[in-house]
Order: structure tokens, then sequence, then C-alpha cells
């Protein structure tokens, strides 16, 4: 398979819905906690939401003239947003295609922390056995060719558990969703087969797969999972407080080096260890089977997409305070926000990288060179 070198940018084009969605995880939109001057819309990510929530009320305390609403969309729907301008922030946990990346310029991918994603199922009496799962192994369930949790390439993997004979239900993303593209990266990038027919994206031509379900969100995913027995399914660690409420199995995922790990905080920054050298300076990058021993392979960088020239100049003030203050340890890559949800902060480098793009954001109004007297 395809080293990490060559997974700076390797998108399929064209997968990336584009269509801005009205809040389809029937979760209600955040608003702004008082009146303000100036409002800064944000859609996309349900992974992101959880945060966001948490970012409004106390944003509005040290900036009471902005006021920020939040949807919990869908990372295609946050892209697809924020191209439009019908938002001024799109919240994604994907990076944008090199192929949109050059068809809007001024667009730019700012991550604002650092997340996991887990895998979850839920057999009745093995729900505390921490499973081992792999790549191949997950690709199977989800193309169809392992249908039942006690198929030999589950057993050679759990050597020891008494797996039931009973049919696997893999439940996936029906929007277009940041989940699935790291989900769909950990396949194509493990499993050749995976990366020649299908590859990966915020939308992909998902095999059809008997037994299957589809849930829009991170939320419905979990209520899927939770109300399926023998089912598997692939959700956003800031979800972790629902995962364990409902008593969901997490898998141990294995990572390049050949180690079964599950996501902890530990596992995490060390998988965050290496983005330093790795990560360019547009701030692109796939973060799966990052590199090490002790690295959990499912990370990624959550990013808000935004417009490098805001129509007004008091937007693209207000859109750069808050930016600074999300990255910002003191603001919103604090510990007590972070940690709620199951992020870790920026390290310093990827943070200054950030800060160099926030930098960008003027409004079009400032781009616009004064006419020179005659």
């Amino acid at each position: 398979m395809s080293t990490l070198s060559h997974r700076v940018r390797r998108f399929r084009p064209g997968l990336l819905a584009v269509t801005l969605l009205a809040c389809g995880t029937g979760m209600l939109a955040a608003a702004p906690s008082r009146a303000a001057s100036i409002t800064l819309n944000e859609t996309g990510s349900t992974l992101l939401y959880p945060l966001f929530i948490q970012w409004i009320p106390d944003y509005a305390k040290i900036a009471p003239n902005v006021g920020i609403t939040a949807a919990p969309t869908g990372s295609g729907a946050g892209i697809g947003a924020a191209i439009s301008g019908k938002v001024q922030i799109g919240a994604s946990d994907a990076y944008m295609s090199d192929e949109q990346f050059e068809q809007n310029p001024g667009i730019i991918n700012i991550p604002v922390a650092i997340s996991a994603q887990t895998v979850n199922y839920n057999i009745p009496g093995l729900n505390n056995a921490g499973l081992r799962l792999d790549g191949p192994t997950l690709a199977g369930i989800y193309t169809g060719t392992i249908t039942t949790w006690d198929a030999p390439p589950i057993a050679a993997l759990n050597p020891g558990v008494h797996l039931p004979h009973e049919a696997i239900v893999p439940i996936r993303r029906s929007d277009a969703s940041g989940d699935t593209f790291i989900f769909s990266q950990f396949l194509d990038f493990s499993t050749q087969s995976w990366e020649d027919k299908i590859g990966y994206g915020t939308s992909i031509n998902w095999p059809d797969v008997a037994g299957e379900r589809t849930a829009a969100g991170n939320d419905a995913m979990v209520k899927a999972a939770a109300t399926t027995p023998y089912s598997v399914a692939y959700i956003g660690i800031s979800f972790r407080a629902a995962i364990a409420k409902v008593g969901l199995g997490t898998a141990q995922l294995k990572n390049e080096n050949g180690k079964f790990l599950l996501p902890t905080v530990d596992t995490i920054n060390a998988a965050a260890s290496s983005l330093d050298q790795r990560t360019p300076p547009d701030e692109r990058l796939t973060l799966v089977f990052a590199p090490g021993d002790d690295s959990y392979p499912l990370i990624n960088y959550e990013y808000l997409i935004v417009q490098r020239r805001p129509s007004d100049s008091q937007t693209a003030a207000a859109l750069r305070h808050f930016l600074l203050w999300a990255v910002s340890l003191q603001g919103g890559n604090a510990a007590k926000y972070l940690d709620s949800v199951g992020f870790i902060p920026l390290p310093d480098f990827i943070r200054a990288l950030s800060e160099k793009q926030i930098d960008l954001i003027k409004s079009q109004q400032a781009a616009v060179a004064p006419r020179q007297p005659s």
C-alpha cells in the first residue's frame, strides 16, 4: 500500500457534496446568546458541533458585539456553504480536495484542533471486550465479503474470544460527511481492493451490503448502533459520552506498525507528534495512519473553511478575532473545551501555521487598492 509520503492530498475528485443541507441531523442549531451587531454563521461537521456549542456562550463574554450561530449539517454541506458564501464558517473534518482548492483560490482551510474517530460495535455480551479490528477486515464488512462476527478474518484478530455466528450490520453515513472521509481513507490506505474500486471522500459510492443501515450525523449513528444488535459503526470521538451512555463497544484498531490501540489522549498525542514535519503551509493533510508504535490510526484535523475576502471589513475583523481565539490555548484550544469532546490542542508549530492563514483574511474593500490621484 502507499505510504504516508504519498498521502498529503490524495482525494478522488467530485466526491465532496456541496449542497447546503437544512440541519439534517435533527439537532437544533445553536443561536447567539445575546443580541450582536455582527453575526458569524457556521454550518457543517457534526463532530465539531459539540465544541461550537461550548464555544459560543463563552466567546460572547469577550466579544459581545459578535454573535455566532452553529448548525450540524455535515462536513460536505459546510464546505459547500463556505464556498458559496452562504455562511462565514464551514466546519469540516475533511480538507478540500485539490480540485476544489484550485477552483476556489479565495477559500482557506484552517485547522483548529485535532480529533479522532472511533469504530464502535454492538455485540451483546462483548461490548466490554475491546475487540480488535483492522482496515482490511472493516473493508470486508463494508463490501459484504465478511458477513458474520465469527468469520475467520475477525476470529484471527481476536484469539480466545467466543464470537457469535450472527450477521454483521454495517452502519454508514447517508450525508456528505467528514467522518466518512476519514473512515474511507483508513480503508483505502490499508486495503488495495478498496483503493482500486471505491476510494475515499465525504461521499463515496458505497457497495450494496445486505442488511446495512444508514444514518445522518454522528448523533444518529450512535442511536442506530445502540438499537441494532450485532452492528458496527464509525463515530466521531466528540460523541464518546453518548457512546458510553448506550454501552457500545469500542474497537482496538491496528495502526501502521501493527499495534492495536484504543483512542486515548496518549495515542492521539502520539499520532499528532509527527505533524510538524509533514503539514504543508495550506494545512491540507491526512493524518490517518500517522507513523509510530503508539499512534492511533484514525485522527484528523478539524477544519474551519473560510473565505479570504469577506464582504466587509467588520466581518473580516470579527472572523479573524474569533479564529485567533479558537486556536489559542487561552481560548478555544483550552483544556476545558477540548477535553470534554476528546480533542487535543494544536501543536505549537501547527498553531503558528493556522495563525498565518488567519492573517490572510482581509475584506474585499481592503483588498482593493485606492485609486491614485491624477
